[in-house]
């Protein structure tokens, strides 16, 4: 539950600072983690990037100011960190569809984006399959490609990575990598700091990466490994959105901040389900 309380207070800097300067930063640090970290479970509970959830609540802030005050766009603009009209105005569009001008007018149509709260939901919903278990560090060799701070951009790319991986025969020669024929594939997302921040499309192999590929070495660690026989895509964001609110709050484990592991069958044909692994290392809480 205090990894809960963090997380809230967390949300409660970002609102005390719409009209200034919001630092990721801070934020992850008042949540106790990593900015990396934390911007990827704000994403996955949330279901919006961090920078939209504070465009949304700076817009739907600057949207009640503008029809309830006489202040001027300008002036509401640089209160909410935008240098000039033309910035702002595309930021107000991008979120209620109408320039803030045609908000000052009477009986338009606006949206409103009220604070997050993050609570326990009480369901009846399924058990939550996992094991714990320790690994040895192991060493992989593949393609990589970089991500960003914003977890809705990487949740497209990596599937266009995945389908451009497979379609310019990148896949096979990634598997050719392996010792021995290959029974499984890695999807591995490393973060090292700031601008050091990759996907990895990867087997377990003790070769010297060629020209093109790279080389990594996963941490030994303990790992909550998670089953899942479903749509690949939307199984891996489910089990990381299940882990986030079911699983870390009542267990006595904390993130440990190391690569998360996506494990799937070493598949020669398209396919877009079958059976996979998630991989999320954890330490024991204090």
């Amino acid at each position: 539950m205090e990894w809960l309380k963090n997380l809230g207070a967390a949300i409660d800097y970002i609102e005390e600072n719409l009209d200034q300067e919001v630092s990721c930063g801070e934020a992850a640090r008042i949540a106790g983690c990593s900015p990396s970290y934390f911007q990827r479970i704000f994403s996955y509970i949330s279901g919006v990037s961090l920078a939209k959830y504070i465009q949304r609540r700076r817009m739907t802030q600057a949207a009640f100011e503008l029809q309830r005050t006489d202040s001027r766009i300008l002036d509401i603009a640089l209160k909410y960190g935008y240098s000039s009209p033309s910035s702002f105005t595309r930021a107000f569009q991008s979120v209620h569809g109408i320039t803030p001008m045609s908000a000052k007018k009477a009986g338009c149509t606006l949206r409103a984006y009220p604070p997050i709260h993050f609570s326990v939901e009480i369901t009846a919903g399924s058990g939550l399959s996992y094991r714990v278990e320790e690994k040895e560090s192991f060493r992989i060799v593949g393609l990589r490609t970089p991500l960003t701070e914003s977890m809705d951009e990487n949740m497209r790319n990596i599937p266009r990575f995945w389908k451009e991986t497979r379609e310019k025969k990148g896949l096979a020669a990634v598997m050719a990598l392996s010792s021995r024929p290959p029974e499984e594939i890695l999807g591995v997302s490393v973060y090292r700091g700031q601008g050091d921040f990759y996907y990895y499309i990867a087997v377990s192999s003790d070769l010297p990466a060629p020209a093109g590929m790279y080389a990594y070495t996963v941490p030994a660690a303990e790992w909550v490994v998670f089953e899942n026989n479903g749509f690949f895509k939307e199984d891996v964001q489910r089990v990381f959105r299940r882990f986030l609110q079911e699983f870390l709050p009542f267990s006595g484990y904390e993130y440990a901040g190391l690569p998360d592991v996506e494990v799937y069958p070493a598949l020669h044909k398209p396919s877009v389900q079958g059976c996979s692994q998630v991989w999320i290392a954890v330490k024991r809480g204090k």
